[in-house]
């Protein structure tokens, strides 16, 4: 096993291609966006998560662009302030923990920056069609690889293709069908978008619920932006990723709808240019490779952004799979039989975890539980 071919640019994948690299593998990731995607949520590097980003020596770098939040507002639909705490916020939890909240379109820079030199990255491209060449009945030694065709690029023959390309994986619909086989619907939609600062925010979030709907709203770059996350009760909307200005204006429209902001918040949504709104989802799978095809992040196994350890998976998974591929002796077959077994009970608790949060921030004892359940070193 030599070359690799990651399907996606965003955390998994740009972590997985750094990390193949430094063992020898030689990785290439295609990226359907034309470059690094901007905007997006604050994300979580949690637990375990912590020491990956160690590892890969980019901890200081992490702790750099940081988010540096003193606290939050919990408002009634009014806009009534009935909660406020400075020891805690609901997107990334307790202010003195060691965790670090990032905006994830920094932290994907931050992990293409570091993984520039030895990978290469094919932007604006997209698998259309895999080929597995060998019989899988057959052993390493019998050669073989996966046959990729590309939307623009000339057709080329990996060694290995790695599916990091998110909740709608288009490599694991052409790999295992469907994906209304393995997605869960967990009753709800989220939205993120950015917007100037017209709340004045310093440093602080600000969370309301209004009936169905609610949001919450965090100053970053310097104050001088918001990211809103902008949530929503509904049950499965046909169509959703076929038509996402349907969706922008049904976040115009319920955005509208609110008590307090509504009007500006609306605004923001129907002209951000960074809009996005997808299902909130989990996929799960019995298994997580087809021959020289592995799943890897939220394209196998999403815990959903209600988990709030999304990127701690996508970071874990990609450690234990670059620590598998290269090992003396092991077949393809073995390293994802091993990458599984390791990975799979770590991924069963923190996908608890969304139903848990579901309902209110999960106990601290589950989170503590949940983003610490694996041995890197197993």
């Amino acid at each position: 096993m030599k070359t690799v071919l990651i399907s996606g640019g965003g955390i998994a994948g740009s972590a997985l291609a750094g990390l193949l690299r430094d063992r020898g593998l030689v990785p290439t990731v295609v990226e359907r966006a034309p470059g690094p995607r901007r905007g997006g949520q604050a994300v979580d590097i949690r637990g375990v998560a912590l020491d990956v980003v160690d590892r890969m020596g980019l901890l200081e770098k992490a702790r750099e662009v940081r988010t540096r939040m003193r606290g939050m507002s919990v408002l009634d639909a009014d806009g009534n302030e009935v909660h406020r705490s400075t020891e805690a916020t609901f997107s990334s939890g307790r202010l003195d923990s060691a965790d670090i909240e990032v905006l994830r379109d920094d932290l994907v820079q931050l992990l293409q920056d570091h993984t520039r030199d030895g990978v290469e990255y094919l932007f604006g491209d997209s698998i259309t069609a895999l080929t597995q060449e060998e019989d899988e009945d057959e052993g390493e030694a019998a050669g073989g690889g996966v046959r990729v065709d590309f939307a623009h690029h000339p057709s080329r023959t990996f060694d290995l293709v790695v599916a990091a390309d998110g909740l709608h994986s288009s490599v694991r619909r052409l790999v295992f069908g469907a994906e209304e086989q393995f997605s869960r619907h967990l009753g709800s939609y989220l939205s993120v978008f950015g917007a100037d600062n017209f709340l004045g925010l310093d440093n602080w979030q600000t969370w309301l619920r209004d009936g169905d709907a609610g949001f919450g709203i965090m100053p970053v770059r310097e104050n001088t932006e918001l990211r809103i996350a902008f949530g929503f009760a509904s049950e499965p909307l046909d169509g959703d990723r076929r038509d996402p200005e349907r969706l922008r204006q049904l976040v115009v429209e319920k955005a509208a709808a609110l008590r307090w902001e509504g009007e500006r918040l609306a605004k923001a949504a129907a002209e951000a240019p960074d809009f996005y709104c997808d299902a909130m989802a989990q996929i799960h799978m019995d298994h997580w490779s087809r021959g020289r095809v592995v799943l890897l992040g939220d394209a196998g196994y999403c815990p959903s952004p209600l988990s709030g350890q999304g990127t701690s998976l996508a970071l874990v998974g990609a450690h234990v799979l670059a620590q598998e591929l290269p090992r003396p002796g092991a077949d393809h077959r073995a390293a994802f039989a091993r990458y599984e077994e390791r990975m799979r009970p770590y991924v069963e608790l923190n996908q608890a975890l969304a139903t848990e949060n579901a309902g209110g921030p999960a106990s601290e004892e589950s989170v503590e539980r949940a983003k610490n359940a694996i041995d890197l070193d197993a």
